[in-house]
């Protein structure tokens, strides 16, 4: 569990099924415990996070932690993590980038734009999920904003 008392939703936005399945897999292996909330596309994290289309109305707590791809169907990563940075209530919603693209102009972007972290994703499988486990262990230690809703 994250070092805060108040229990933090993970909202993985992925919208490749089997990627989606390896970093949930191996997020587990590091104990993290979480509720893991998964969107395939940005439109859906969007929806997700301001509880607007199918999740109007949802009596769900907004995530606390956002793992977002970049390239995305309907709106990419980028749209996404704007949309956050720029609506005080998710602004403090601290942002993993987690991707393929390892280009300096996309890196330097998306830090821009207010993300937290930016994680290029291992091409090779064994690369990959240690990757991902390690990302459970920073997420293990790491203190993140809370009450900003």
């Amino acid at each position: 569990m994250m070092s805060n008392v108040q229990a933090v939703t993970i909202l993985l936005v992925e919208d490749d099924p089997g990627h989606a399945r390896l970093i949930e897999k191996n997020l587990r292996r590091a104990n993290i415990t979480n509720q893991i909330m998964q969107a395939g596309d940005g439109q859906q994290a969007i929806d997700y996070l301001f509880k607007e289309g199918r999740y109007a109305g949802s009596p769900h707590d907004p995530p606390l932690l956002v793992l977002l791809d970049l390239n995305l169907p309907v709106l990419n990563g980028y749209q996404v993590l704007k949309r956050m940075k720029e609506d005080p209530s998710t602004r403090r919603i601290p942002v993993i980038m987690l991707t393929t693209t390892d280009d300096a102009r996309e890196i330097t972007k998306c830090y821009d734009l207010g993300c937290n972290v930016y994680i290029t994703k291992p091409v090779d499988y064994q690369h990959f999920s240690d990757a991902i486990r390690k990302i459970g262990l920073f997420l293990s230690v790491v203190s993140i904003p809370g009450g900003g809703y």
